[in-house]
This record gives C-alpha cells, sequence and structure tokens, in this order.
C-alpha cells in the first residue's frame, strides 16, 4: 500500500481543481475500506469569516444538517484532534476527551444517515485554524485497522493538496497587489499587536505612513478588522507565522 501512497501524492500534485482532488481522494477512500472522506478546516464554515476548506462526499442531508446545527463548532471528532498529532480511530475517543449528550446524540445521527465508525488525521499548521482529514465506514462495517498506517499518510497530503487548491482560489478572487518591503514590515507589527502609532516609532516613519499602509493592505485583502488582516496575510503567504514571533 505504501507504493499506492505514492501513487496517490503524485496525483494530489497534478490535480488543479477540488473536483479533480475529490475524484482522486473518492478512490484511495475506497481502497483503504472506507466509505466517506471529508477534508475541513475546523470551523462553522457557513459563519466564517475567513477562508476555509471543506471537501467530502458525505451524503447531502448529513451536510444540511451539520450546518443547520452548527456543528463545525462544536464537533466531538474536532476537540479531539486537539489533544493529538497522530490520526486516531473515533472508537477512542471516550478516551480523549469528555464526551457530552449532545455529542452522542451526533453520533446516533450520524448512524442514522449511515456512517459507521472512522479514523481522523489532525492537520495542524501555523497561524491557521486546525484543520483534519476523516475517514469514515458505511454503517455496520468495521474499520480495517491494517490500512490505519496508510490512511495516516493519505490524510495528511490530502489536507495539503486541499490548502494549496484553497490558497490558489483565494489568491485568484482576491488578487493581492504586490507589497513593498515597509508595507510588509508593516504587517508585521501588526501581527505582533502593536498599534498604528507604535509602528511608526519601531520604524521610524510617520503614523500617517503606517495608517495608509494598513488601510491599503486592508482593502487589499477585503479584511474589516485587523485580526482577519493578519489571518489572511499568513494565509497568502505575505508573512509567515515565524515572522510574528522572530525579534
Amino acid at each position: 500500500m505504501f507504493e499506492r501512497v505514492g501513487a496517490f501524492v503524485d496525483d494530489v500534485n497534478a490535480v488543479g481543481t477540488e473536483a479533480e482532488l475529490k475524484s482522486v481522494l473518492g478512490e484511495i477512500t475506497k481502497e483503504l475500506g472506507f466509505t466517506h472522506f471529508a477534508v475541513a478546516h475546523h470551523v462553522d464554515l457557513r459563519n466564517s469569516s475567513e477562508p476555509a476548506i471543506r471537501i467530502h462526499n458525505y451524503p447531502d442531508e448529513w451536510e444540511r444538517y451539520y450546518d443547520r446545527q452548527h456543528i463545525g463548532r462544536t464537533d466531538p471528532v474536532y476537540r479531539a484532534c486537539q489533544m493529538t498529532a497522530v490520526g486516531f480511530a473515533w472508537s477512542q475517543l471516550p478516551r480523549m476527551i469528555p464526551l457530552t449528550a449532545r455529542d452522542h446524540r451526533l453520533m446516533e445521527a450520524a448512524a442514522k444517515q449511515g456512517l459507521g465508525t472512522g479514523f481522523t488525521v489532525p492537520a495542524h499548521v501555523p497561524g491557521e485554524v486546525n484543520g483534519s482529514c476523516s475517514f469514515a465506514t458505511a454503517r455496520g462495517r468495521a474499520l480495517q485497522s491494517e490500512h490505519l498506517a496508510t490512511a495516516q499518510l493519505v490524510g495528511a497530503f490530502a489536507f495539503e493538496a486541499a490548502r494549496r487548491l484553497a490558497k490558489r482560489e483565494h489568491q485568484k478572487l482576491s488578487d493581492p497587489a504586490r507589497f513593498s518591503d515597509r508595507e510588509r514590515d508593516c504587517l508585521i507589527w501588526v501581527a505582533r499587536g502593536k498599534s498604528d502609532s507604535e509602528i511608526a516609532t519601531i520604524l521610524g516613519i510617520s503614523p500617517e505612513t503606517v495608517h495608509q499602509y494598513v488601510k491599503h493592505a486592508r482593502a487589499n485583502y477585503d479584511a474589516v478588522s485587523r485580526s482577519q488582516l493578519v489571518a489572511h496575510a499568513l494565509f497568502s503567504g505575505t508573512i509567515s507565522f515565524m515572522d510574528i514571533f522572530k525579534r
């Protein structure tokens, strides 16, 4: 199966659309003994102001239920992802986090939609909300434990491919202008929590100049707040997580 992972990596590196990624991921999902997959950032997608990933082949009715109930904010699988950096079977959830009555109702609702057990690979990318790639069996089917190590690798590469596609689409829509070195310096200090006047003192320029740089950057990313500006700048690669903490 590890040779198959190599072929999968080649395939996902070549995809250019979400539909192509969905097709490639669907094929290997079946080969691993699963029925469904979901690659997603851990957000309530309908109410997220930031670019977010969601690519899956779950039943449509389950997606509607998931969004109506705002489960993206409370999903127990997502919460468990905060406790580990490696893949885990859903049967491990009670040992990883305390499950609430709502969590149990969620799992019962999933079973009614034909979903069985599953395996989730966390994705922790500095500067972004957490994400994951999950694989689920049909109801009544057990996990094939011999494929879980392969699923770990497939999930990691699938999430990165989805990030690449989302980043490309976001850049296409926002078409960000090039920033000068000084404008980028301002963005880094904004990310460090400094005010315009503090940044002006640090960089030796006027507060009005800093204000104009930040205003231009917010307009460029269509950001309504400084925190949203930072998120967009990180997502587009204009600044990095290391920039923020490097002194």
